[in-house]
């Protein structure tokens, strides 16, 4: 695949969370839609557990499953993202996990030429600690916050262990997403 001549730079925010949890990205305009699943797992901090879809254009990207059937599904890897960016401001949805019902909002917010020797996907911000995986939604993850917060919640021991003993969900690392993304050799 040839490299691209532009980069996206992306805001990704958690629909309904308060407040806001979000990153921002850049990645090159000719990314398909499978590897950007795979950045925005990186970026959020999850495993990839379940199932997953983009809607663009009121259309459903992902991996079709056959158990699954119930609106048409496009296969992801066919599709790369600058096939639908009009420009800046082009919005579109990531759902992750169809039970915890996590959906993102993405924003294109700027199309910048690519620099010479840079390796991409860079993560360039963010805020706030992503919720754990399968925690039950931005409801559940509310929950969580307010028993890790409180030492006589009768779940504050349990979610502690879950989470392997602590959670700050203030903080968050672009420095440390980047840092993965150079040990995994990404270079789109």
């Amino acid at each position: 695949m040839q490299k691209s001549k532009s980069v996206y730079q992306l805001k990704i925010t958690l629909k309904e969370s308060q407040p806001h949890i979000w990153r921002r990205i850049l990645v090159p305009e000719n990314i398909t839609l499978s590897t950007l699943h795979l950045i925005l797992q990186d970026v959020l901090g999850w495993q990839d557990y379940h199932l997953h879809q983009f809607i663009i254009n009121e259309q459903y990207y992902g991996e079709p499953d056959d158990e699954f059937d119930q609106t048409e599904i496009l296969k992801e890897a066919k599709y790369r993202l600058n096939k639908f960016v009009s420009g800046e401001k082009f919005k579109f949805t990531y759902e992750y996990d169809f039970g915890d019902g996590w959906q993102y909002a993405v924003l294109v917010e700027k199309i910048l030429p690519r620099e010479k020797d840079v390796l991409y996907p860079i993560c360039v911000g963010g805020k706030r600690a992503c919720p754990p995986e399968d925690v039950g939604g931005v409801w559940g993850y509310e929950e969580f916050l307010n028993a890790i917060a409180n030492p006589k919640h009768e779940e504050h021991d349990h979610f502690l262990s879950w989470v392997g003993g602590k959670f700050d969900p203030e903080t968050f690392s672009a420095d440390e997403i980047n840092q993965l993304w150079r040990e995994k050799g990404l270079d789109i």
